[in-house]
């Protein structure tokens, strides 16, 4: 049944519009049009309403309403996450009782890759990056190899679960595929994958590695307590600054008011060297109204934690012992709320390996998260990355009409005799036009594009060969990610992250990636090929 072209003005308009989205999503900066990635898939989606490539209610019918509710579900918890410190206790898991550069290496590949297939691959790139820089510096070591780790143990450990990355969100949404299912599929394959790429990098890194002999632990230990929780907003780079330095002077100033004035003098002390805003200086009513986690640059206000500042050591001889009680009452609850956060969490990974549906789950899971917090919820919702949720309805419009222009049809009923997944020959042929498909048009659209197609001409053979197709897919469109720094939204977020690091900025280049990329990619495609089953 091969399925003819539109008439040729609908072609020709359709790969116009798609040729636009395309231009903007893989280079979102583009001197004539610099309107980014997310403007730019929206005006690829309009365009083939305009050209009348796809109608407007067909337009609004292909977007995926699941896997946005999964997306903005997952969103919701890895920032509650994110202010329960659970980040910080993975960096601390980096640091502690480290045996010099290769172990740290290898330890950031195992924590990078499984923290990204439980929190996504993009946060984990957040909210580690600037740790890892700063551990390197400490150590006096060159970043280059441990971001590079960081970087593609985050892709590989995505694949294995359908939350880890966005393109298995759409493969487990679309293939029906059970959460457990998706993991026992990709899991071996994922393990192999970590375990090739870390020797790979230290195959390439092992003479830089050995120079280097680094110090004592202590210095290791200092890094966690200077380790903030920090601008957090998942797979965005553009929008960091959602709480400007008025607004949080004014709130400085409203907290101040309400204070006694022994407390004044405590904020204004810390208000002085804000680098060190403890939680015991206002109590966490007031907070309430704040972001946790230092957004642009504001610092967290949970960082009593781990070490009380100087200042407040100094006001310490103020506090009468009512105040201390309350501090502690004040810590209880924190601690409290931590596990709850937490039992949350667990809870939801265990109601998604029952396989209940998947992203009904993740929205309880995020409003359960709510609610428990019992306070204005917006601080914690402006941190979702929205323009990533309309990123992504632009684009399912924008693949659809390209679909209906009959192209993609016309070019797999060519390679389908080819790409066949009950022979190693084509299992082969299939993982290569993927991986040069996902570097060509990213890996979303890839799968967009793809999935049916491959899954359909696989159902024929076998009803598992059809579940197996999907998890190539998956894996396939999830490891391209590594090829180049453009490959994957993880790649971009570590390079950013590494720019934009306070007091340790660093550039991460292009050929510096390319040349661990090329053969990582492969080699990890290759191994991990064998393992899914």
């Amino acid at each position: 049944a091969i399925m003819a072209l539109a008439p040729v003005p609908k072609v020709v308009f359709g790969l116009i519009a798609f040729a636009i989205f395309w231009v903007l999503a893989v280079f979102p900066a583009v001197p004539f049009l610099p309107i980014g990635r997310t403007a730019g898939s929206l005006l690829g989606a309009m365009l083939m309403v305009l050209f009348q490539v796809i109608t407007p209610d067909d337009a609004y019918a292909t977007i995926d309403l699941p896997i946005l509710g999964l997306l903005f579900g997952t969103m919701v918890v890895s920032v509650y996450l994110e202010r329960a410190d659970m980040f910080k206790y993975i960096g601390k898991l980096l640091a502690w009782k480290s045996r010099g550069a290769k172990d740290l290496l290898c330890r950031i590949c195992v924590i990078s890759a499984v923290s990204s297939a439980l929190f996504t691959n993009d946060t984990s790139c957040v909210v580690l990056t600037e740790f890892i820089l700063k551990i390197a510096r400490q150590h006096n070591l060159p970043p280059t190899p441990f971001l590079l780790a960081l970087a593609s143990s985050a892709n590989i450990g995505s694949s294995a679960t359908p939350i880890g990355n966005p393109q298995n969100l759409v493969i487990a949404v679309q293939s029906k595929i059970s959460f457990g299912n998706f993991l026992v599929g990709i899991l071996p394959a994922m393990v192999a994958g970590v375990v090739a790429n870390a020797t790979i990098l230290l195959i390439m890194y092992w003479k830089l590695l050995s120079v280097h002999k680094d110090e004592e632990d202590a210095g290791a230990e200092a890094v966690v307590e200077e380790y903030d929780s920090h601008r957090f907003s998942p797979a965005t780079m553009s929008h960091f600054s959602s709480l400007n330095s008025q607004e949080w002077n004014s709130h400085l100033e409203a907290i101040s008011v309400q204070n006694s004035p022994q407390q004044i003098l405590r904020n204004r002390s810390i208000a002085s060297e804000i680098i060190g805003v403890s939680s015991n200086t206002f109590d966490s009513a007031r907070i309430s109204s704040l972001p946790r986690d230092g957004t642009n640059g504001v610092p967290s206000l949970t960082k009593e934690e781990t070490s009380p500042t100087s200042s407040s050591a100094t006001v310490d001889t103020l506090i009468n012992p009512s105040e201390r009680k309350n501090n502690l009452i004040i810590r209880w609850k924190r601690v409290l709320w931590k596990s709850c956060v937490y039992i949350i969490t667990v809870g939801m990974l265990v109601a998604l390996l029952l396989g209940l549906n998947m992203s009904w789950t993740a929205i309880t899971a995020a409003l359960a998260l709510i609610v428990l917090d019992f306070k204005d919820a917006r601080p914690c919702l402006e941190k979702v990355s929205y323009s990533l949720l309309i990123f992504f309805c632009g684009m399912f419009i924008t693949v659809d009409g390209l679909n209906k222009t009959g192209i993609p049809s016309a070019l797999w009923d060519i390679m389908e005799p080819y790409s066949r997944v009950d022979r190693a020959s084509g299992v082969a042929i299939l993982a290569v036009v993927i991986l040069v498909l996902s570097n060509l048009a990213s890996n979303v659209p890839t799968v967009l594009l793809l999935g049916g197609r491959v899954a359909a001409s696989a159902a024929a053979i076998s009803k598992a060969d059809e579940k197996k197709a999907w998890l190539i897919l998956a894996w396939a469109s999830t490891i391209s990610g590594n090829l180049s720094l453009l490959g994957s939204a993880a790649n971009l977020i570590v390079c950013e992250q590494a720019i934009r690091a306070p007091n340790l900025p660093y550039t991460l280049t292009f050929w510096s990636h390319l040349k661990f990329g090329i053969p990582s990619t492969i080699i990890v495609t290759a191994i991990g090929l064998t393992f899914i089953r």
